[in-house]
């Protein structure tokens, strides 16, 4: 499924990362722990977290990951958004929280 897909089903806002809107997402991982994300995500997973400052970019850099999505709305910092374009990284933003954002990705990328 592409990032695409996912913003249109999800209502996501894009943020950051447009060059990278054609991703295919492979997969899901959620975690606020940078440690944790470095140690299980896995390439191609959309990553679903509160962290806004620039560290999730070199996170999902490192790791392969498609696309990252902030809830609650919160606003990445400056760098982070120059960072994301940098990488072509999408950084998509929602207004739910980390519960219901994530049972609605499990949902929609187990119809595929």
């Amino acid at each position: 499924m592409k990032i695409t897909d996912i913003i249109t089903e999800l209502n996501l806002k894009i943020v950051s990362g447009h060059n990278g809107l054609s991703n295919e997402i492979t997969g899901g991982y959620v975690s606020d722990l940078l440690s944790d994300v470095m140690g299980n995500a896995k390439e191609g997973q959309i990553w679903i977290t509160l962290q806004t400052h620039q560290n999730i970019i070199a996170v999902a850099s490192l790791k392969d990951i498609s696309a990252i999505i902030i809830v609650k709305e919160f606003i990445p910092e400056a760098d982070t958004i120059e960072k994301s374009n940098i990488e072509n990284i999408p950084v998509l933003i929602t207004d739910l929280d980390t519960f219901n954002i994530t049972g609605r990705l499990f949902d929609l990328l187990k119809k595929r």
